[in-house]
């Protein structure tokens, strides 16, 4: 089984802020840094370091070649992702005092990508490989469509949510769908959790729903029912990228075929250790760290 990301891929400008920039205000930021990262990166790179054979696809301009380099470094395949003569897709990120963020994304390259280069990325794939996407690239929809022809199944993490996704029948060729609260409440139209994954299921029956609730841990519905997972206590650094390392996490050790329980608590982990260190992809924990913090917590 090959698990194949058609991901977007950003340069993050990090800003540490007092608080979030208000309508009409000018603020000084206290720190400026530059990061790897973007959705696509991020669950890549989280996937490669769970022990996850990862292939990368996606666009970058002249300035992204160090993107491609940190996938390299961790040990996805870069071998899909393309030069395109514009910009590379960026991220403006603010994060205060209490390690949370706000995110301005601009697409760049990473909407560049067309229905010819999907085509000739899900070549080299086939029935029973696993396809991830994100809502920071071009043609969503078409790759989702495209791949379940193939067989293939499709992990999608819905963000950033909008209105062509929410309408797109593709939807109903999804196997999981790795959300949180605001993404679920726009899909479902509910606000409780439990409501959340149960309107979803009756949506999109058959399919796998994972709900991510910040501190209070996780929520899955498949077809054997409901399974939790409470949040790990940590010191708060910076949120950034929390979500993205749940979600590799999650579909690598699903793909490892761990039970579902075991997978909740791998996820929730790596996750936790992300949070406690700056930066999005500079933040995603080994396999091994996973693993002391897990046995550290069951001793």
């Amino acid at each position: 089984m090959k698990i194949l990301n058609i991901g977007s891929l950003n340069i993050d400008y990090t800003y540490s802020v007092e608080h979030f920039v208000r309508a009409g205000e000018t603020l000084a930021a206290r720190t400026r840094e530059e990061h790897c990262g973007g959705k696509g990166l991020n669950q890549s790179i989280a996937l490669a370091r769970a022990g996850a054979k990862v292939y990368h696809a996606g666009c970058i301009g002249a300035e992204g070649t160090a993107l491609v380099k940190e996938l390299r470094d961790s040990g996805a395949d870069t071998s899909l992702i393309l030069r395109r003569d514009i910009a590379t897709g960026h991220a403006v990120i603010q994060v205060d005092p209490t390690g949370q963020n706000c995110i301005l994304i601009f697409g760049g390259a990473n909407r560049e990508i067309s229905n010819e280069d999907i085509d000739n990325c899900l070549s080299a794939f086939s029935a029973g490989d696993i396809l991830l996407l994100q809502n920071e690239t071009s043609g969503v929809a078409y790759a989702i469509e495209q791949a379940a022809r193939k067989g293939m199944y499709v992990a999608l993490n819905p963000s950033p949510i909008s209105e062509e996704l929410l309408k797109s029948s593709a939807l109903k060729h999804v196997h999981w769908f790795i959300l949180n609260e605001i993404e679920g409440y726009e899909l479902s139209g509910e606000r409780e959790p439990e409501r959340i994954c149960t309107v979803m299921r009756e949506k999109y029956p058959g399919s796998t729903i994972v709900l991510t609730l910040g501190g209070d841990g996780c929520m899955l519905l498949d077809d054997s029912g409901f399974y939790r997972h409470g949040a790990y206590s940590v010191s708060v650094v910076d949120t950034t990228g929390a979500g993205d390392t749940f979600a590799g996490y999650f579909l690598g050790c699903t793909a490892a075929g761990m039970p579902v329980e075991e997978t909740l608590a791998y996820a929730s982990m790596a996750a936790a250790i992300a949070v406690g260190r700056p930066g999005a992809a500079a933040s995603i924990p080994l396999a091994a760290e996973v693993r002391r913090a897990l046995a550290g917590v069951n001793d």
